[in-house]
């Protein structure tokens, strides 16, 4: 049972405040709006005790803001070309109120560890954040929807279940986020290869075309000469 825990408490510290605050900032990066929902019902339904400074996130009027702006990224996010724009502008949403809630979330702690989660909470959600977008950006030239809507609901389920499993386990819902951080890395290693490979062959292609260009010209010198 969740009863008892505390999110920052004495049922969460140390190595479980650490996994739960990985945890909840990678959810966030994903999506916000699932994260916040999810974290203010389990409270409000006493099944987890939330610090001081995240006790506004149990307010109904929270919890229907956030579910409000979650069905209303569930369509937005899953329409091709328009969710990356939406996910554009969410860089500037999902990261600080990630950053947010870690600080939040580490209110027993020094002001310096505070600033320190603060600032791990707002990378990971960024990491999270810039993974989706990445995998938004390779399957949006696919005529079909199918793919956007698949992706799409598969990071909604990911944010709840990271969410709720981080309040329970939350070593283990940090390790699952560390091979994720993982697969992001190598995605987005491969993908910035591909493009300096592809600029590359831009440039090769476009001074190519250049001294084709001027060939004719050097080869009409040469004869007047």
């Amino acid at each position: 049972m969740l009863a008892g825990m505390k999110f920052g408490g004495s049922g969460l510290a140390g190595p479980n405040l650490v996994g739960l605050i990985v945890a909840v900032s990678f959810a966030a990066g994903l999506n916000l709006y699932a994260t916040v929902a999810t974290l203010g019902l389990l409270a409000h339904a006493g099944l987890l005790d939330l610090p001081s400074g995240l006790h506004l996130l149990s307010n109904w009027w929270v919890i229907a803001a956030s579910g409000t702006l979650f069905a209303i990224e569930f369509f937005a996010d899953k329409i091709p070309a328009f969710d990356l724009f939406w996910n554009a502008l969410h860089t500037f949403v999902r990261v600080p109120v990630a950053a947010l809630i870690a600080y939040g979330a580490t209110s027993q702690l020094s002001p310096e560890k505070q600033l320190l989660a603060a600032l791990a909470g707002g990378a990971i959600a960024l990491a999270a954040h810039g993974g989706k977008t990445a995998a938004r950006v390779a399957v949006t030239p696919s005529p079909e929807p199918g793919s956007n809507i698949a992706l799409s609901a598969g990071e909604d389920t990911l944010a709840v279940f990271l969410t709720w499993l981080a309040t329970r386990h939350p070593i283990a819902a940090a390790l699952i986020v560390a091979a994720f951080l993982f697969l992001i890395a190598v995605v987005m290693r491969w993908v910035v290869r591909a493009m300096t490979r592809a600029l590359k062959d831009l440039f090769c292609l476009a001074d190519k075309d250049v001294d084709d260009r001027l060939a004719p010209s050097k080869e009409s010198g040469a004869n007047a000469a």
